[in-house]
């Protein structure tokens, strides 16, 4: 199937946006690759330091002939999506060794979960956790001991943190080695039934804590397709993980045999071997969009509006939300995955999977096929799936037809022709609105503002019964250089309340809404934010708005000379810059780009830092990128089945 012509358009747009920047940045890695095995480039002094604690793999790291891997995790036992990760290091050190190589433990990156933070004072600071992940990340591998490197973490900014940071270390070969979900619990639409009812008070909270334990009860990532799942679907299509990897469960044979791949895979294609796969060209145009392509096409998380576009950037690579937009338009919805349906991630896995999902979307021409995996083979046989023959891996296809097509379809008969996700554009600005999980009927309104600057101020209105009537939440201060641009789930239940007793509602806001965004029309990342002087600094209650999300549309209706007129709101309030740890984060809120820009404190001092730069980069010539070697590497004394 020849390439669809969509996605050829905004490839071709993005590639000559990016012409500049993607030049430089692949000039940086490569002049790094170049400079030959890092650790033999030390001081005998520093390369001391670096092995003295290695036991055993002293000899091999002195010698400098065999590759050596910087592990990177994100393991703690609080977060059970990151708690299976505990016994991987030595794991792959084993596996290592067994291949003739090393690993290494260079560092470890925080990991907070914003399950335990959502709605307290703690969400404020997830967002640039990102940007801290980051970091951490480059300062573990900034000790050019490594010629490889394997990054462990799952969940929300944890994963987008780690492969900004790696970015700068491009040169090298990167593998991402998740754990997986964890087994299915109490069915998602009856825990929100319980939160829901809980909202109306009519349900205690001992019921609503034994529904949230039924549902988050054991080691793994939450099942339903927030964030953290979106995560592994993007590493999945952009080529970052050993095929099949996404979704199998932790603590499985299969999932142990999948880490060990990943391992002798890293070691395989460093620059001591002939099948050198650096970072630097894994992630190119044609990789981020098709993280776009199967973020709308399986409904995924809005987060990732703003996570992609830093991603890319740090790539060297400048995409923004009319892209997204466009190819959303472009591609099938072919998943329902709660919140966007009532199955969960393993119901999906099971149904066909990432596998079925990549094969549908290249047979219809949605994804490029020719990027350059991490396994060392095309897309295509990114798409097959892992299995245990006895005691070894092997790699089939995936089910010719969904295994489930209440919960996974293919492109010919998908849920709907459209993705799920769309970019708003009108006098208040830009926004994003995911519709996949929102009824049609409930997809555009015209109300009258009710202005919030906190969430506990929604949910007092509430309470005391004040919000009566249609009317659109606008709640602002809460972008990036606000208070960090914290999710607002906590508001779900609350609105889902009063949608579900009638009355038509939404919300807007320059906060996040997350890869749990439900049923209620919610326009978020809305740009500029108040902190920007943004016209959602000059609502006032009573105004009327508009939101069509099927025509893309938000505007405010009033009059463009009184608008001006007004004064602005002030979004810094005082008790979101400090406490719990909030006054330590205010660099960061204070160079954070536009949440079109990525919302990213990064990247301040590099050119074309995000869309408002297009215009401004300069066409530069580029190294060519290297060329491309198909086939998986079989494992040894493993099958690769066709």
């Amino acid at each position: 199937m020849s390439l669809h012509p969509t996605i050829a358009r905004v490839t071709d747009r993005i590639i000559e946006r990016s012409r500049g920047p993607r030049a430089d940045y692949l000039r940086r890695m490569d002049a790094a690759r170049d400079s030959g095995p890092a650790r033999m480039q030390l001081a005998c002094g520093n390369l001391a330091h670096g092995f003295a604690a290695s036991g055993n793999d002293k000899p091999t790291l002195r010698d400098g002939h065999a590759g050596n891997i910087g592990i990177v995790t994100a393991y703690n036992d609080m977060l059970s999506a990151h708690q299976p990760l505990e016994p991987y290091p030595s794991l792959i050190r084993a596996a290592a060794r067994a291949a003739g190589g090393t690993a290494q433990v260079a560092g470890g990156v925080p990991a907070m979960c914003d399950g335990v933070t959502q709605g307290r004072d703690g969400m404020e600071l997830s967002l640039f956790s990102r940007d801290t992940i980051a970091l951490a990340t480059a300062v573990a591998l900034s000790h050019d001991m490594f010629d490889a490197a394997l990054l462990m973490g799952v969940c929300d900014k944890i994963v987008p943190g780690l492969l900004i940071g790696a970015l700068s270390f491009g040169h090298l070969p990167v593998i991402f080695v998740p754990a997986g979900p964890m087994t299915s619990g109490l069915p998602n639409k009856e825990k929100a039934a319980v939160r829901q009812r809980f909202a109306e008070g009519k349900a205690s909270r001992a019921e609503l804590l034994d529904a949230e334990s039924r549902s988050y009860h054991g080691p793994g990532t939450c099942t339903f397709y927030g964030t953290a799942n979106s995560n592994q679907m993007l590493m999945e299509v952009m080529g970052l993980h050993m095929p099949g990897t996404a979704f199998v469960n932790p603590g499985t044979p299969l999932r142990d045999a999948l880490t060990v791949a990943a391992t002798e895979q890293a070691l395989r294609i460093t620059a001591l071997r002939d099948d050198y796969i650096p970072l630097a060209h894994t992630v190119d145009e044609k990789a981020l969009v098709n993280a776009m392509v199967g973020l709308a096409a399986t409904g995924g998380s809005t987060n990732h509006a703003i996570h992609l576009v830093a991603i890319a950037r740090a790539a060297g690579v400048l995409i923004d939300w009319d892209d997204l937009d466009e190819l959303s338009k472009a591609t099938p919805l072919l998943a329902r995955i709660y919140p966007n349906g009532s199955a969960d991630v393993n119901h999906f896995h099971a149904a066909g999977g990432m596998g079925f999902a990549i094969r549908e979307l290249l047979d219809a021409g949605l994804l490029h096929p020719d990027i350059r995996c991490v396994h060392g083979g095309d897309l295509r046989q990114q798409a097959m799936e892992p299995y245990l023959d006895d005691l070894t891996l092997r790699w089939r296809d995936p089910p010719v037809a969904s295994l489930d097509p209440d919960v996974l379809r293919g492109a010919a008969l998908p849920f709907d022709s459209e993705g799920g996700l769309r970019r708003l554009a009108g006098n208040l600005g830009r926004g994003i609105v995911k519709i996949s999980a929102v009824a049609p009927e409930h997809r555009a309104i015209t109300a009258p503002a009710r202005v919030f600057e906190s969430q506990d101020a929604v949910i007092a209105a509430f309470q005391a019964g004040q919000l009566q009537g249609d009317f659109v939440v606008v709640l602002r201060g809460q972008g990036p250089r606000a208070n960090g641009m914290p999710e607002l789930h906590k508001l779900t239940p609350t609105l889902g309340v009063m949608q579900d007793r009638g009355q038509h509602v939404a919300l807007l806001t320059d906060g996040r809404m997350s890869g749990a965004s439900g049923k209620v029309l919610a326009a978020i990342h809305v740009t500029p934010e108040a902190a920007d002087a943004g016209v959602i600094a000059r609502v006032r209650d009573g105004d009327l708005i508009h939101l069509d999300a099927e025509a893309g549309v938000m505007e405010l209706q009033v009059d463009a000379a009184e608008l001006q007129a007004r004064p602005l709101s002030n979004a810094l309030r005082a008790d979101s810059q400090v406490g719990m740890g909030r006054e330590l984060f205010g660099l960061m809120r204070a160079n954070a780009g536009t949440a079109e820009q990525g919302a990213c404190s990064l990247f301040a001092g590099l050119p074309g830092g995000g869309p408002t730069a297009h215009a401004a980069m300069v066409e530069t010539g580029g190294p060519e990128p290297l060329p491309h070697q198909p086939g998986i590497h079989p494992l040894p004394g493993a099958e690769v089945d066709a």
